[in-house]
């Protein structure tokens, strides 16, 4: 019979996998908030223009695609916010993907940005 040691070494082998492609998916997830954050900049940048243009793309992704979330006025504006605040910065910007998005939200918070 094989030792039940040998079975624990499997679930670890699984638990280690799981939590790379956890932080992997985080990553990627950062990455496309990023890439949307300088679009929505890029895009939004007259005043006037910037807040239609805000609240057209939110409504754009409420009908079009109700099943995204995070995706609403709100959220958009916290991506461009996140763009304008870590994007530009090539020391930092490799850095903000370690950090789940709740996080930056959470430091956006205790920073008074929201």
């Amino acid at each position: 019979m094989v030792p039940e040691k040998s079975y624990s070494e499997i679930v670890k082998i699984i638990q280690s996998a799981r939590e790379r492609a956890y932080y992997k998916v985080n990553e990627e997830l950062i990455r496309m908030y990023l890439q949307i954050g300088k679009y929505v900049s890029e895009n939004s940048r007259d005043a006037a223009y910037g807040d239609a243009y805000v609240e057209g793309l939110a409504a754009f992704f409420a009908k079009n695609y109700p099943e995204l979330k995070g995706f609403n006025r709100r959220g958009l504006y916290r991506m461009r916010q996140f763009y304008e605040l870590y994007g530009a910065d090539e020391k930092v910007s490799p850095l903000v993907t370690q950090l789940s998005w709740t996080n930056h939200i959470k430091l956006e918070l205790a920073e008074g940005r929201e």
